[in-house]
Parts: structure tokens; C-alpha cells; sequence
């Protein structure tokens, strides 16, 4: 009699799927809309588990120090792999070491908006009003050295512009006080700051993506606009902890394939111009450390740093 090993008959009880922010937001948005698509083609249920708190830092160590197994996979995002391992000195976990990539799912292009008080119709002008006047301009970010700031400190220095950086604990803040024009500008994740656009609420400058969203046709992208090196908005994957067996990260990333495939997954992610990004771990490894790399850049030509 053969003793089974852990990954025969792999799943044979509830997948957990963690979250690395508030339920809400685009990364969980698109969560919920993978584990719903898995599930029946794992035979298992997938379930969502928001673990918010510290710019992604720890749903995504919650992730890396879960047993091995194929319980607990995780979201990785370009904050959590990417910006995040830039500008914290004591990040709890090591985002090559710890995890196992299974796929990257999708891209999502971010957006530079202005309240519509600014006297700015375009890029063009905007650059023009805080070139003449460093340092009256405002942006809102989630929080220091998040993705949001790391992104418009690197616009910062390639537009030769100066603007005075606001940091608020978390995004919905930092969109509450941009609607009330508390603050001048931000930038975040289009599909949340869409219906504010969309109702005029505020202006739509730059769209961080390799190419213009079919949802914003008009607003330019920042390589249309010279910004060469802003090209990818952020990405969300799945990960496993390192020392998850091979046969399982093979298991589920046929599974999220197969998700991806479907008609419904395809029309939703369209709706929140969402672009498909799967590949294989390998490649999707190979992101991160690209991501990471890039943000390191960032992060010391603005001397962030989160202690």
C-alpha cells in the first residue's frame, strides 16, 4: 500500500486566496472574479480573505509564512513585489525567496487625475502650471513610498516639475480629499477612479498603460507624451510560499489558465480595462524582479525610505 503523497488528489478541502488590501479595491475585484472561476474548475471553493494593513506588507507576509502546501496562495501586486520591497528597510518578507509565482493574471492601467479647479485641460498645461510655480501643486498618495508616490515621483523627475506630496493612510482617503480639491492631484487604479471621471467629478490627464484604455480613448498615455520609461500600469498575480511542491503550482496555474479563459472572466476584465497578463512562473519571476529593480531606481533618485 502506497502512502499518498500531498499532492495527490490536490485540492481535497477549501483554497484560501489572501488579499493583500481592503476588500473593494481593484486588486480584490479581480480576486473575487479569479477565485470564482477556479473554484469549479478545482473542484474546490475558493475563498477571498482581505488582510489589509501596511501598504500590502501584511496579507503578503501572511502569504509567505503559510505552510507550503496549496491552502494559502496570495495576490502579488506591484506594490507588494515590486515598490514596496524598494523603500522598506525591514520588509518582513523577501519577495523572490519566499514565494512561488504561479502566474501573473492581469494588468491594470493607473491614471493621473486633477480636480477640475486646476486650470489645466492637458498634460501639456499641467506641466506648464507646476513648472511656473514648483511646489504650489499638490498630489494625494495611499501613503509614503507607495505605489502612488513612487509613480508621480518618477513623473516628478522626468517632467522636471516639483509638486508637493500629501500622503494619507490609504487610497479612499486620498480620493476623498481629491474630489473636494483639498489636493490638486493623484493618481490610482483606473477602474475605481473611472466613475469619478466619467461624472466630471475630476480630470483625466495620463493613463499609465502600455496603450490608451478603450474606456478613456482620449486621454493620452505618458510614453504618448514622452515619459518612455512609464509604460506599465500595475500588475496583480498569484503566488504560492516558497517550497510549495512543483505538481501543486502546476495544479493551480492550469486552473487560473483555465479561469482566464473563460468568456465571463474576459468580459469583466474589459470592464475594468483590465489587460490579460497570464504566463508561466518562470515568467512571471521574471516580472518581479524587473518590478523591483525598477522601483529600487526610483526610490533612491527620491530618497524614499519607510524605517
Amino acid at each position: 500500500m502506497t502512502r499518498k503523497t500531498v499532492t495527490q488528489g490536490y485540492p481535497e478541502r477549501t483554497v484560501k486566496l489572501v488579499v493583500p488590501f481592503a476588500a473593494g479595491g481593484s486588486t480584490d475585484l479581480v480576486a473575487r472574479l479569479l477565485a470564482d472561476k477556479m473554484g469549479p474548475i478545482l473542484g474546490q471553493t475558493v475563498i477571498v480573505e482581505n488582510r489589509g494593513g501596511g501598504g500590502g506588507t501584511l496579507g503578503a507576509d501572511a502569504v509567505a509564512k503559510a505552510k507550503p502546501d496549496g491552502y494559502t496562495i496570495g495576490m502579488a501586486t506591484m506594490s507588494t513585489h515590486g515598490s514596496n520591497p524598494a523603500v522598506y528597510t525591514r520588509l518582513p518578507y523577501d519577495p523572490i525567496k519566499d514565494f512561488a509565482p504561479i502566474t501573473n493574471v492581469v494588468s491594470v492601467p493607473s491614471v493621473f487625475v486633477v480636480h477640475p479647479s486646476v486650470p489645466a485641460q492637458t498634460m501639456k498645461e499641467f506641466i506648464a502650471l507646476a513648472k511656473a510655480a514648483p511646489g504650489k501643486y499638490t498630489f494625494a498618495s495611499p501613503g509614503n513610498g507607495s505605489l502612488g508616490h513612487a509613480n508621480i515621483e518618477q513623473f516628478m523627475d522626468l517632467a522636471g516639475i516639483q509638486l508637493l506630496h500629501v500622503p494619507y493612510k490609504g487610497a479612499g482617503q486620498a480620493a476623498t480629499d481629491a474630489l473636494a480639491g483639498v489636493v490638486h492631484a493623484m493618481t490610482d487604479n483606473l477602474p475605481s477612479t473611472l466613475p469619478n471621471i466619467k461624472a466630471g467629478k475630476l480630470r483625466a490627464l495620463a493613463v499609465l498603460a502600455p496603450q490608451r484604455s478603450p474606456v478613456l480613448p482620449d486621454v493620452p498615455t505618458y510614453r504618448e507624451l514622452g515619459f518612455e520609461e512609464m509604460s506599465e500600469g500595475g500588475w496583480f498575480g498569484l503566488v504560492a510560499p516558497a517550497g510549495t511542491p512543483p505538481a501543486v503550482i502546476k495544479r493551480l496555474h492550469e486552473a487560473a489558465h483555465k479561469a482566464m479563459a473563460t468568456p465571463e472572466f474576459k468580459e469583466k476584465l474589459a470592464a475594468m480595462s483590465g489587460i490579460p497578463m497570464a504566463n508561466s512562473p518562470e515568467q512571471f519571476a521574471a516580472q518581479i524582479r524587473v518590478a523591483i529593480e525598477k522601483y529600487r531606481r526610483i526610490a533612491k533618485a527620491a530618497n524614499i525610505r519607510i524605517e
